[in-house]
């Protein structure tokens, strides 16, 4: 028998299940005709903000663009160092760059993937040497668990630096009781389709519960306005929310507690089930993760043959990430700290990811574990 194939996400499923709803919620923009900053913006931001309980939920063009007008907003400039993980997306360090601001990267922690305070304070340390000022720290929620913000949170207050939020995979995670978009100065987030809170097309979200900080954003992500789009009263840019893209947001917002659920359930299902032969991920102790991607290690074993195996069953798989950004040409020359990176370098070598989404069927993950398990064990 022919087994149906396994989708990495299952962006159709999602769909079938709210599908009356978005189809309704797109006639209703296409009715009123308002495609820029209709009603919807105004409505998902709020849901937003009911939903992770930020002051101000201002809804954006892309999750590179929030981290983007974040720095915007805090005013970062040439001669500023911004320190952040190498194991990550480009985008993160991409925005410190193209401010001219140069992006200071940190190593990681080896069991969850993401930025390892130890190595902040190295890089903090060699920063101050080397004459830059300091002005933040980017924390990646890598894979969709929070960065480790209680050890976090004090170095970056010592040293009188912000601490900016990269949710783009975390949105709807907890970090031991807070959820993300209530910690750091600000946190950013990305609404890319294949994210755990995905839209149709591109969008991106801030929060913030300073006042005037919302205030700046805003004018901001409109060319800068003032009082009005003709009193342009700083160098802005267009970073606008579509209107079809919230009314969409609002119907996936309204299930996304069930979802994180399923993807928790999955994620227990996928430990129990290989544990003992690959090194599965770690959530910290009080945390909830939304499982942006489940990514696992060979120990050991050869990847791409691993890969291989399991395209040859029919499970797919991808890579993040196959290169740190200190590897990368438009990267490599900025500072790493200490002397080099150890653990980004290694989990660079063996992640993989698998299957991750709300409506992975038990079946379908049986046949994974099973097909991973022998894959480890040839």
């Amino acid at each position: 028998m022919t087994r149906k194939p396994i989708r990495f996400i299952d962006l159709p499923a999602q769909q079938e299940r709210i599908k009356a709803k978005v189809d309704a919620a797109i006639q209703r923009v296409l009715s009123h005709g308002a495609y820029i900053l209709g009603p919807e913006v105004g409505q998902f931001e709020a849901a937003l903000s009911e939903f992770c309980g930020a002051k101000h939920s201002i809804g954006c063009s892309n999750g590179t663009d929030a981290l983007t007008l974040c720095l915007m907003a805090k005013g970062l400039k040439p001669g500023q160092a911004v320190f952040c993980p190498s194991f990550t997306f480009a985008a993160t360090a991409e925005v410190v760059a193209m401010l001219g601001a140069t992006p200071y990267f940190v190593d990681i922690f080896e069991d969850t993937f993401n930025l390892d305070p130890a190595s902040l304070k190295l890089a903090i340390a060699q920063a101050k040497k080397d004459g830059l000022s300091l002005a933040g720290v980017i924390a990646v929620d890598l894979f969709g668990q929070p960065a480790d913000y209680e050890a976090i949170e004090p170095v970056v207050a010592d040293e009188g630096m912000w601490l900016l939020c990269d949710a783009a995979q975390g949105f709807g995670a907890t970090y031991r009781g807070r959820k993300l978009g209530t910690i750091g100065a600000m946190t950013a987030t990305s609404f890319f389709p294949a994210k755990p809170l995905g839209a149709y097309g591109d969008g991106g979200a801030i929060f913030v519960d300073d006042d005037e900080v919302n205030a700046v954003i805003r004018s901001l992500l409109v060319h800068g306005q003032g009082t009005d789009k003709y009193d342009n009263v700083r160098i802005g840019m267009t970073g606008r929310l579509d209107t079809l893209q919230a009314a969409i947001l609002i119907e996936k917002l309204a299930i996304f507690d069930d979802e994180i659920v399923a993807r928790n359930r999955i994620a227990r299902a996928y430990n129990d089930g290989l544990g003992d032969v690959a090194t599965v991920p770690r959530v910290l102790d009080g945390c909830v993760s939304t499982w942006a991607q489940y990514t696992i290690r060979t120990r050991g074993k050869d990847r791409d043959t691993v890969v291989a195996s399991l395209k040859d069953k029919g499970v797919p798989t991808a890579i993040y990430y196959p290169q740190p950004l200190h590897r990368q040409t438009a990267y490599k020359h900025f500072p790493v700290a200490g002397n080099g990176l150890p653990v980004s370098d290694r989990v660079a070598q063996d992640v993989f990811s698998l299957p991750m989404h709300a409506y992975l069927e038990a079946d379908d993950q049986a046949y994974i574990i099973d097909s991973v398990r022998e894959a480890l064990a040839a």
